[in-house]
C-alpha cells in the first residue's frame, strides 16, 4: 500500500492544474495529469462554430470539441474542455482585479491578498505574456467614442492579452523563454480566438505551461474522465489515493486507475464541483459540507449588436481588444468572432427587459410585429459574426449561488445569498442602445436571457471557497481541501470574492501561490 504510481494526479489542464503540473514536476515529484477532452493541434481547430462537431462538447451526439454549453436553474455557463482548459476558448484577456477584490469581506480575513498575490500575478503574467493589443478596431473605436460621450475617457484602455504580436502570419522561434519554449506565429486579428488559434499566436496552456511540465517528465493524458478517489487505506485523513478514470470519446468505456500520495482538483467549477460533491457522498466522506456554496459569476450581460451598415467589419482584431471601466464596480468589453462563425444568430431573440416572463414574451412578440424587417434583417444577415459585435458588460455585485447534487446524480442550483443573476442590468441595456445608435444596428440577446430570464456567464466561479475551518470553507488559505491530508484545489472554484473582471490571470496567481508552499521533493 506504500507504492505509488505517481506523487500527484492532477484532474483537469486548465488555468490551475497547468501551473500545478508545471511546478509540481519543476520540484522533482512524478505528475499525471487526466484530462476529460481531448488534446488538440491548430489544424483541429474549426474555421467556423458551424462546425459543430469540432467546436462543441456534446457526448452525447459524439462532439468532442473545446467549448460547453451548460444549462441551470438560475444561468447558463459558457467553458472550455481540453488539454489546456479554457485557455482554448477564452479571450486571451488578462487584467488585475481592482482593490475591492482584494478586501472582500468574504475571504479578507485569511490574508493580506494584495500584498500576497502581487509577487503570484508577476509571475503568471511572466508565463502567459500578456501584452497590450496595439489594435483598437471598429468595436474598440465605438466604445472609446462612448467613454467621452459618458465622461469615461480616461477609464477606456486597450486589454492586455495573451497573444504575440509579431509580424502578421511570419513563424519565428520562440520569442518568450530563451528559446526554451515553442515557436509562434504573428496574429493576423482574424478574430478567431474563441474558436480556437489556427494561427499559432494565441498563448494556451498548452504552449507555456504544459508545454514545459512535459520537459520535466509529467505525463498528459487526455480523454480521461475521473469518476473516483479513494483513500488507499482506512486512515481518516489518508495517506494516499487511488485514482479512477474512464475514457470519455468512446462508446466502450474503459476504465483506468492508479495510485498517488496526493491529488490536485483543477476541473473548474464545472468539472471539481460536481466530482467532490459526488466523493463527498461515496469515499470522501468528510469533506466540508460546504461544497458548492459561493458560487459566483461576475455579475454580467451578453448583448450582441446587429449593424445594418455593411460598411462595417466587427469580426476583425483579437477575441476582446479594450475596455471600458463605467464605475469602480462595472466594465464593458466589446467581443468578437472570426468572420463565419454565426451559430449563435440561432439562439438570439430582441433584447426587451422585464420582471415576468410573460411581460418579456409580450414585449419579444410586440418587437417583432412592429420590427418585422429588422428583425428579419438580423437574423438573415449574410455574415453575422462579421456584422454583429457582443458586448460584454461585467459587475462586481456581491451575490452568490449554491449547487447541489439532486438523487439523480444531476447538478442543481439554487439562490444562497444576494440578489439572483438577472441578465436585465439597466446600465448595460442603456449602453447597448447608445452603441446601436452609433453603428445603425439593434440590440439582441440570447433567448435564454429573454424568454426565461436567465444570464449567461464565462466566468463561473467559487464551490470550493476557502476558510479558516470546515464550518466555513472548502479548503483553506494554501488551497488544502479539510479533512484529508495532500488534497488540493487549484482552479476558479476557489475564486472566493467577485472579481469582476476576466479572472484566468488571478486564478493562475492563486495556484502560482497554492503551488509555491509544496516543498521541493527530497
Amino acid at each position: 500500500m506504500n507504492e505509488f504510481d505517481f506523487d500527484y494526479v492532477i484532474i483537469g489542464s486548465g488555468f490551475g492544474g497547468s501551473v500545478a503540473a508545471l511546478r509540481l514536476s519543476e520540484k522533482g515529484y512524478t505528475v499525471l495529469v487526466l484530462e476529460k477532452g481531448k488534446a488538440f493541434k491548430a489544424s483541429d481547430f474549426p474555421k467556423t462554430n458551424w462546425n459543430l462537431k469540432r467546436w462543441m462538447w456534446l457526448p452525447l451526439f459524439r462532439f468532442f470539441g473545446f467549448f460547453k454549453l451548460s444549462f441551470f436553474r438560475h444561468i447558463t455557463v459558457l467553458s472550455g474542455v481540453g488539454v489546456g482548459g479554457g485557455s482554448l476558448v477564452y479571450a486571451n484577456t488578462l487584467p488585475i482585479p481592482k482593490k475591492n477584490f482584494f478586501k472582500a469581506e468574504s475571504w479578507a480575513d485569511l490574508a493580506d491578498w494584495h500584498k500576497e498575490l502581487a509577487p503570484f500575478y508577476r509571475k503568471a503574467d511572466k508565463m502567459l505574456h500578456a501584452t497590450i493589443n496595439p489594435k483598437l478596431q471598429i468595436g474598440d473605436l465605438v466604445l472609446q467614442k462612448l467613454s467621452e460621450e459618458i465622461g469615461r475617457q480616461t477609464h477606456f484602455e486597450p486589454t492586455r492579452v495573451a497573444v504575440f504580436f509579431g509580424e502578421e502570419d511570419k513563424a519565428v522561434p520562440d520569442p518568450y523563454f530563451n528559446g526554451r519554449g515553442p515557436g509562434k506565429s504573428g496574429c493576423n486579428f482574424c478574430g478567431g480566438c474563441m474558436t480556437g488559434c489556427r494561427y499559432n499566436a494565441k498563448n494556451t496552456l498548452d504552449k507555456n505551461y504544459l508545454y514545459f511540465a512535459q520537459k520535466h517528465g509529467a505525463i498528459i493524458q487526455a480523454e480521461s474522465q475521473v469518476y473516483d478517489v479513494q483513500p488507499t487505506s482506512l486512515s481518516k485523513r489518508g495517506d494516499g489515493y487511488i485514482i479512477k478514470w474512464r475514457r470519455s470519446t468512446t462508446l466502450r468505456r474503459k476504465k483506468g486507475q492508479c495510485r498517488a500520495r496526493g491529488v490536485i482538483f483543477a476541473g473548474g467549477v464545472l468539472g471539481t464541483v460536481p466530482l467532490l460533491l459526488k466523493l463527498k457522498q461515496k469515499s470522501l466522506r468528510n469533506l466540508s459540507d460546504r461544497i458548492g456554496s459561493g458560487i459566483r459569476t461576475n455579475s454580467e450581460s451578453l448583448i450582441g449588436i446587429t449593424t445594418f451598415n455593411k460598411d462595417l467589419d466587427f469580426s476583425k482584431g483579437i477575441a476582446i481588444g479594450s475596455i471600458l471601466h463605467t464605475d469602480v464596480n462595472s466594465h464593458i468589453e466589446p467581443v468578437r468572432y472570426a468572420s463565419g462563425s454565426g451559430f449563435w444568430r440561432l439562439l438570439l431573440a430582441p433584447m426587451v427587459n422585464g420582471k415576468r416572463w410573460y411581460t418579456r414574451i409580450v414585449k419579444t412578440l410586440s418587437d417583432a410585429l412592429c420590427h418585422p424587417l429588422t428583425n428579419a434583417r438580423v437574423f438573415f444577415t449574410r455574415d453575422f459574426a462579421k456584422y454583429t459585435q457582443i458586448l460584454l458588460f461585467m459587475q462586481t455585485i456581491d451575490s452568490t449561488l449554491r449547487f447541489k447534487r439532486n438523487f439523480l446524480g444531476i447538478i442543481k442550483s439554487k439562490m444562497e445569498q444576494g440578489p439572483a443573476p438577472t441578465a436585465f442590468i439597466p446600465e448595460a441595456q442603456v449602453l447597448a442602445h447608445r452603441f446601436a445608435e452609433h453603428v445603425n444596428g439593434k440590440p439582441v440577446t440570447l433567448i435564454t436571457e429573454t424568454l426565461a430570464g436567465i444570464p449567461t456567464t464565462a466566468h463561473i466561479l467559487g464551490g470550493c471557497v476557502m476558510g479558516a475551518d470546515r464550518h466555513r470553507g472548502v479548503i483553506d488559505k494554501d488551497h488544502r481541501l479539510f479533512g484529508y491530508d495532500n488534497l488540493y484545489v487549484c482552479d476558479g472554484s476557489t475564486i472566493s470574492a467577485n472579481p469582476g473582471v476576466n479572472p484566468s490571470l488571478t486564478i493562475t496567481a492563486l495556484c502560482e501561490r497554492a503551488m509555491s508552499k509544496i516543498p521541493q521533493k527530497n
